[in-house]
């Protein structure tokens, strides 16, 4: 570390940048004081009047492999720091994508001085380097693994520092107390040199609504993140099967006319009208079995729908020709809606195509029904948009929204329980040094999402979930 806080790196890494596999194009990319000098070693220019890389300009040529043979025609491009990415030198070779010349290229890099870098180090060379905070590191992953366009709108606000900066100010509320609570500690005799104990209060009942609002941030976006939890419920050959199928547009679960053919709970991930969801297909309910491993099925199922955003309850359409009472032909099914609550359950009426859906029954126990096939597809997309309903509510993230991470929500939840606690010494008149300990306990965790005192196995914990190139 220089005197400035600068990371000085001592040594010059190098990765594929771009997803395994073949493609159009592949990128190599290397960070560290020799990225300069490995680069121009690798690069035989196409012009004859190349004297030295223009920063941030393409240039054109060919590159040589280890043993200095021309490996590929491609672009490359340097980067002088401390204005990069990483805020090193930098330099990016952009060739042919696939895996064979990549690898090439890189060995080339290798043996010219660089070595191979780790997961997430470009990404954490740039936040040593104070190119961006540790809320910023984390979005460059979650950009990249974002499940949907809204995902992406997420990630972004945080990329462009939107939840750093949000953080920083709420911390900053909490220095100005620490602040007035080390000159009463100080000067104990002096009056006024402490806040009166409402607008201390006051203080820090405005972070703890701060710190409140990003918690519900990620509440909201904890289906665009994770993926909504949908769970198919319902009696044995019921047709959830099918309709997980439906869904997947392939044969992930096995259709037979034999009952209990799903013993177990099948998970798939799945996007439904734009929305993100782990589809659980669950083992079919029945009054009685005497097979063990179906009953722990049937348990299983139910604790899923217990934990579901949404329960599609699969109801079969045909036997309703045995009987006009719904509540009679389904009672279990409406004792199971009764349970979870109609507001997180969709009834499917299945096999609409052969029993057309009653007029009489578009509510089943206070939810809605809606009619589908499964066979045919009819309704399946209908389905979707009313699961995205009511899963969403009406909730969609749009650009500029703050959507903290499960680390960093888990930093505000005990920011939020320190500043509880400071306010009950403050409400029993507790010492001003005893409440400036809730205080700087509060300051730290609001810190450590930004990184300003993260410890290192924080920072490993964080950066070894990248892939090698970020």
């Amino acid at each position: 570390m220089s005197a400035d806080g600068h990371f000085e790196a001592a040594d010059t890494i190098a990765a594929v940048a771009t997803a395994p596999g073949a493609g159009g194009v592949g990128v190599i990319r290397l960070s560290g004081p020799k990225s300069h000098d490995i680069l121009r070693a690798m690069f035989r220019p196409a012009g004859k009047n190349f004297r030295d890389f223009t920063p941030r300009m393409l240039h054109h040529g060919h590159v040589l492999d280890a043993e200095g043979r021309e490996a590929d025609d491609a672009l490359v491009v340097f980067f002088p720091g401390p204005h990069s990415f990483t805020g090193e030198d930098c330099a990016e070779i952009q060739g042919h994508g696939g895996p064979a010349v990549l690898a090439a290229l890189l060995d080339s890099a290798l043996s010219r001085g660089a070595r191979m870098a780790e997961r997430g180090e470009f990404t954490r060379r740039a936040f040593l380097n104070g190119r961006m905070d540790l809320s910023q590191a984390e979005a460059v992953a979650e950009i990249i693994a974002a499940p949907s366009r809204e995902g992406v709108y997420l990630a972004s606000a945080k990329l462009d520092g939107l939840l750093g900066r949000r953080v920083e100010a709420l911390r900053e509320r909490l220095e100005y107390l620490r602040q007035r609570v080390c000159l009463a500690i100080d000067f104990p005799d002096e009056e006024g040199e402490c806040l009166p104990p409402q607008e201390f209060t006051a203080i820090a009942d405005e972070v703890a609504a701060g710190i409140r609002a990003l918690l519900a941030g990620y509440e909201r976006a904890r289906c665009w993140r994770e993926g909504a939890l949908v769970v198919l419920a319902g009696r044995v050959n019921a047709g959830k099967s099918s309709l997980m199928n439906a869904f997947l547009g392939r044969e992930r679960a096995i259709v037979t006319e034999k009952p209990g053919t799903t013993r177990d709970y099948l998970e798939e991930q799945t996007t439904l009208a734009g929305l993100p969801v782990r589809l659980v297909d669950t083992a079919g309910l029945r009054d009685h079995s005497e097979d063990s491993i179906e009953l722990e099925g049937m348990r299983r199922g139910r604790e899923l729908a217990k934990n579901a955003r949404c329960v599609l309850l699969v109801l079969d359409g045909s036997l309703s020709r045995e009987a006009g009472d719904l509540d009679d032909t389904f009672r279990a099914e409406g004792a199971l809606v009764d349970e979870l609550g109609p507001e997180r359950c969709l009834v499917v009426w299945n096999k609409a195509d052969l029993c057309p859906l009653p007029e009489s029954a578009r509510r089943f126990h206070g939810a809605d029904v809606l009619p589908v096939s499964a066979r045919s597809g009819e309704g399946v997309d209908e389905l979707a948009a009313a699961i995205r309903r009511l899963c969403l509510k009406d909730e969609t993230p749009e650009e500029g929204d703050i959507a903290p991470n499960l680390r960093q929500a888990s930093q505000l939840r005990r920011a939020l329980e320190a500043l509880e606690a400071l306010k009950k010494a403050i409400a029993l008149s507790v010492p001003p040094d005893l409440c400036s300990i809730h205080l700087e306990t509060a300051s730290a965790h609001l810190a450590d999402i930004t990184g300003l005192n993260s410890t290192e196995d924080t920072l490993n914990a964080i950066f070894s979930s990248f892939c090698i190139g970020k």
